[in-house]
């Protein structure tokens, strides 16, 4: 690893001013590298493990030496490319970025059933949209592009690098305990990858795996760094940093930076109930702020041509905690005694190549439901790329998917079209970010290279939406949500 490169992940996890003090630290951090050599030779889907860096593995090594742990480990690398452009309806500014970067992951081998890693990722602004100048017209700023850098400081262009994983695990039968930086994948909080770098998280994670076709996994988390975000914040302190909308009687939400809550404690249970059901329970405890209660049962029937018919249905309840966050209601997150409910179901087919599907979700009128935009995209069976209903209730949503492989080729595409009937702009009970109806339109193809290029991935996201609901002439309503159209172009590299 260079040498620039550690000191951009020590000045970033260290903080400290004295650079004089981080050339020392740095200096000090090589060498012991090259003792220890010289001594011995030297955005997925939420359900799935994530694979920020795909050529991760993990070692069953274990033998006396923890030296022998280090020299075993394994290095991976993720270099990344991301062109975003939006073009907004006539009158409005459109935006477009590129952003290029990379990353290094080293893991040990296993000792006596414990392992350590640590990765840390580098990005830079390489020709982009002024993000410092709002639109014109509405005077809203940038929404999109400016998550692939720095959304706290949009105009941040090289200071970009943050210290993503640093952990020990250990790992005994089936099982495993982590704790420190980490990276993961739960129905609410996620990566939620669709720019350069997902979400982290630090705390305490386990997963057990001792009971036949039952996995119990949860933990502990304390602090978090958001996407499109370089530092870490408590779990109070991360809601917010993303634009916070309206309180349900219509002034500007003040909870940014005045949310007291220490801790997030998450617990699930995914169990095969027989070969052809699947139930998956959640619970999210958020200290202070709002309970998310979640049940999934998922449906899948194998057919003689080894095809697939499958189906699911998931039911969601949050429920308000003390007062939400803070005691004035103004400043609060979850109004005290605040509730919502929401339920999806989905059913659909698929084989080898195709996989196709229908899929509803509906969030109910008793409250608006709430998930930090900062922690994770939505569990539901209607989410697509580049927009939420967080912040929504007594939403109707339809969505059908199409997805087709290529196998010989490489390629992968899809084509996701949905409809969402939301509540009206100006009903602010139900309606947090003055969203209106709209149809949405996905497209995407992926290509991996082989051979030469073996681990390069190209992938050319395309994204339309267009406005069906009233929004009273008042483009602040249209801007960067409705009547556009999003091209995307990115590269990675894994090794």
């Amino acid at each position: 690893m260079e040498l620039y490169k550690i000191r951009i992940l020590i000045y970033s996890y260290m903080k400290f001013e004295d650079k004089r003090m981080v050339k020392r630290i740095t200096v000090f951090f090589v060498l012991l590298i090259i003792s220890i050599i010289q001594v011995q030779a030297q955005h997925q889907e939420i359900t799935e493990k994530p694979e920020t860096y795909k050529g991760k593995q993990q070692s069953a090594t274990d033998t006396s030496s923890i030296l022998h742990a280090f020299k075993a480990g394994k290095f991976n690398g993720h270099f990344r490319y991301f062109f975003m452009a939006t073009d907004n309806e006539s009158g409005l500014t459109d935006y477009y970025a590129n952003a290029i970067g990379g990353g290094l992951r080293f893991e040990t081998a296993r000792f006596h059933g414990f392992q350590m890693a640590v990765s840390g990722f580098y990005i830079f602004n390489i020709g982009s949209s002024d993000f410092t100048k709002n639109d014109s017209v509405t005077g809203q700023p940038n929404r999109y592009e400016l998550a692939l850098f720095d959304v706290e400081d949009p105009s941040n262009k090289n200071d970009l690098d943050r210290l993503e994983e640093l952990y020990i695990k250990y790992s005994f039968r089936k099982s495993s305990v982590t704790f420190g930086r980490q990276l993961i994948n739960t129905p609410l909080i996620n990566l939620q990858d669709g720019r350069m770098r997902p979400t982290g998280v630090e705390g305490l994670m386990f997963e057990f795996n001792e009971l036949r076709k039952t996995k119990i996994e949860g933990g502990i988390l304390y602090a978090f760094s958001p996407r499109g975000t370089v530092k870490w914040y408590d779990p109070g302190k991360s809601i917010g940093i993303y634009p916070v909308g309206v309180n349900p009687d219509g002034t500007k939400s003040g909870y940014a930076g005045n949310i007291n809550s220490k801790a997030v404690v998450l617990i699930g249970l995914t169990s095969a109930v027989s070969d052809k059901f699947k139930i998956q329970l959640w619970d999210f405890f958020t200290d202070n702020v709002f309970n998310t209660a979640m049940l999934q049962v998922d449906y899948t029937a194998l057919q003689k041509n080894k095809s697939e018919l499958f189906a699911a249905a998931q039911f969601i309840r949050q429920d308000a905690v003390d007062n939400g966050g803070n005691m004035d209601q103004q400043k609060t997150y979850f109004l005290k005694g605040g509730k919502s409910m929401t339920f999806g179901v989905k059913a659909g087919w698929k084989n080898k190549r195709w996989e196709t599907s229908v899929n509803y979700n509906r969030i109910t009128a008793h409250g608006r439901y709430l998930v930090p935009r900062e922690w994770g995209r939505d569990p539901f069976f209607t989410f697509m790329p580049r927009e939420r209903n967080d912040g929504l209730g007594n939403v109707h949503a339809v969505v059908g998917k199409m997805n087709y492989h290529f196998t010989k080729a490489r390629i992968k595409t899809s084509l996701n079209a949905g409809y969402f009937k939301l509540p009206d702009v100006k009903d602010v009970t139900h309606n947090k970010y003055g969203l209106p109806s709209y149809l949405q339109m996905n497209a995407d193809i992926r290509y991996h290279f082989s051979r030469l290029f073996q681990g390069l991935e190209a992938q050319v996201p395309v994204v339309g939406k267009k406005n069906m609901g009233e929004t009273y002439g008042n483009k602040r309503f249209i801007n960067n949500k409705v009547n556009l159209v999003q091209y995307n172009f990115v590269l990675n590299y894994h090794f």
